[in-house]
């Protein structure tokens, strides 16, 4: 039996192929009535995705790929398009508050959606250490001479307290930070566009537009296999948006509200790297520093690399703060449905529970604790495994559409094609000696969590029902 819980919609399996039949269907209907626009979430979504993944993460992507990143880009573009289609179709024909993970339970089982969440749960804790320790590293840009401990904390609190106040400041933070990033991608674009025409001078070397293209894919194809995987982790937010649906004013916008914005920000991606590498030499991009920074190095403008350093901690913080809500959110959906601890319900609309709030502040803390301590390149073993996390998540997404929505060859020829993206990414792991370690270790963390999935299924086996 299923237990009922108010404002979620619940559907005893097996599923209908047609989530949203009104009559004869047996789904109980106490659906709340939430307060955004397709478009406002389109902005939380850029809020959500666009982080340090792209603006510091990028760097990793455009030294293993060198040119042919332009490319990549497109190529994770289309895969992440897929995965969202998929469960914003799911989330408009069945909102629920678990999204991705209660679609893998409705499908597949308990067990799909105990490990689901808590793989989830996992790699999104990995990488609040990460992105913690780039808003340091940012912020030390201005003071160079604080520890960066203090930074993390100090970012820490404030992302707490902004998950604290309740869904409705994420909403906003989320909705202005959007536009701040996005146009900060535009303003880069614009200077970088007048560079490259000789508007603005050069103080030394030369932009070449069309050497760009000659020896394209220098670093072969091992390269573009490899960036694949940091192109994916630079869309990485779309399942949040999963999360925040119930918040839609009608949860049928919700693959308008992702559509559009995934294929603004793919082209925008596409443009931005474009002029990265056109204005500076492969060689010179390091995850020192931005490669947006690095590129315009050569030229007489004092302001922007604090206008963009600014604009770094801003993207940080939001995603941060997206990564808090995500999973505060799933701790208590886990709880709710007897996949955790009891004591994590939410118990008051709009507000997280007590104890959940406490569990995040705890793992916060060891993921600062851990990136302080860990050694750089141990802690970017750590972050892919994180990466490949959330795209076995992804991959959950794929199927749990295909067993209950996506029943034709079309919806199976989609699914298949998202899952050989993701597929390329993962497996690309293996081609570099450095993410090859974290590839080791994202199974590391499967083998725990299906471990604790097997005692759990021991304990209380599924009733069949």
């Amino acid at each position: 039996m299923t237990k009922d819980i108010p404002g979620t919609i619940y559907i005893k399996p097996p599923l209908h192929i047609k989530l949203d039949k009104k009559e004869g269907s047996g789904v109980k209907k106490e659906s709340t009535q939430g307060t955004l626009t397709w478009w406002q979430m389109s902005f939380i979504g850029i809020g959500c995705i666009i982080g340090t993944g792209f603006f510091l993460g990028s760097s990793i992507a455009i030294s293993k790929a060198g040119p042919p990143v332009i490319i990549v880009y497109l190529a994770a573009g289309i895969g992440t398009y897929i995965v969202f289609r998929c469960l914003a179709a799911l989330t408009a024909a069945h909102p629920e508050k678990g999204s991705f993970r209660t679609y893998a339970k409705q499908a597949f089982g308990s067990w799909a959606g105990f490990s689901n969440g808590w793989v989830y749960w996992s790699c999104e804790m990995l990488i609040m250490g990460s992105q913690l320790t780039a808003l340091a590293i940012f912020a030390q840009f201005w003071f160079p001479k604080l520890p960066l401990w203090v930074f993390a904390l100090v970012f820490a609190l404030l992302g707490l307290l902004v998950i604290w106040l309740g869904v409705r400041k994420v909403e906003q933070m989320e909705n202005m930070f959007g536009i701040i990033k996005i146009s900060a991608i535009l303003m880069f674009i614009i200077i970088a566009a007048l560079a490259l025409t000789g508007v603005i001078d050069r103080s030394g070397g030369t932009a070449d537009a069309a050497g760009v293209f000659h020896n394209f894919f220098e670093k072969g194809w091992t390269g573009f296999w490899v960036a694949l995987l940091y192109a994916f982790y630079a869309f990485g937010g779309i399942e949040v948006m999963g999360l925040m649906a119930g918040e839609l004013k009608d949860p049928k916008d919700a693959p308008k509200s992702g559509t559009l914005m995934l294929i603004v920000l793919t082209v925008v991606y596409m443009a931005a790297f474009y002029f990265v590498v056109t204005l500076t030499s492969i060689e010179k991009i390091t995850t020192d520093e931005s490669p947006f920074l690095t590129a315009l190095t050569g030229y007489s403008l004092p302001l922007v690399p604090h206008i963009f350093n600014a604009v770094l901690i801003i993207a940080g913080f939001s995603t941060m703060a997206a990564s808090l809500y995500a999973v505060t959110t799933m701790i208590m959906a886990l709880s709710e449905e007897g996949d955790a601890p009891a004591l994590f319900i939410q118990k008051e609309e709009g507000k997280v529970s007590k104890p959940a709030f406490i569990l995040t502040i705890l793992v916060v803390v060891l993921s600062i604790i851990l990136a302080v301590l860990l050694p750089d390149r141990l802690f970017e073993y750590v972050t892919t495994a994180a990466g490949l996390m959330l795209l076995y998540n992804w991959a959950f997404i794929l199927l749990s559409y295909r067993k209950l929505m996506g029943k034709g060859f079309r919806d199976g020829l989609f699914v298949w094609t998202g899952l050989l993206f993701l597929g390329l990414a993962v497996s690309g792991t293996l081609m570099d000696s450095m993410t090859r370690i974290g590839f080791f270790v994202s199974l590391a963390f499967l083998a725990v969590i299906a471990l604790a999935t097997w005692i759990k299924l021991k304990k209380a086996p599924e009733s069949g029902a």
